[in-house]
């Protein structure tokens, strides 16, 4: 099992979590289901990026990204190197921290 630590963000998840999670699973489908409200207002297509994720330990054992999610990364809000859509990073077997950005550039949720 990888250990896959959520960092505390203010609204989605103050008090940060740690996941134990099977390898192969999408980050945005881990935080889903371990109560971590993660947007994804295109239901994990990858067109959009409104769950964009730092990965700001263990980067280096996601598989690259595809074109499409480099892509959309472009336009997502707070881009830094380790940036990725948490609906197409799968986690491998190298323990990671993620960090939700604070913004999102969202035009279709319904909570704002």
């Amino acid at each position: 099992m990888t250990k896959v630590t959520f960092l505390p963000h203010e609204e989605i998840c103050p008090e940060g979590k740690t996941i134990e999670a099977e390898p192969g699973i999408t980050l945005c489908d881990l935080a889903l289901a371990n109560g971590i409200e993660l947007e994804h207002a295109c239901e994990k297509s990858c067109a959009c990026t409104t769950c964009h994720v730092i990965v700001r330990e263990g980067f280096n054992s996601l598989e690259d990204a595809e074109d499409d999610e480099e892509d959309m990364l472009d336009k997502a809000w707070g881009l830094e190197p380790e940036s990725r859509l948490a609906c197409q990073a799968k986690v491998a077997d190298a323990d990671l921290v993620v960090e939700i950005p604070k913004y999102t550039i969202n035009m279709v949720s319904e909570n704002h």
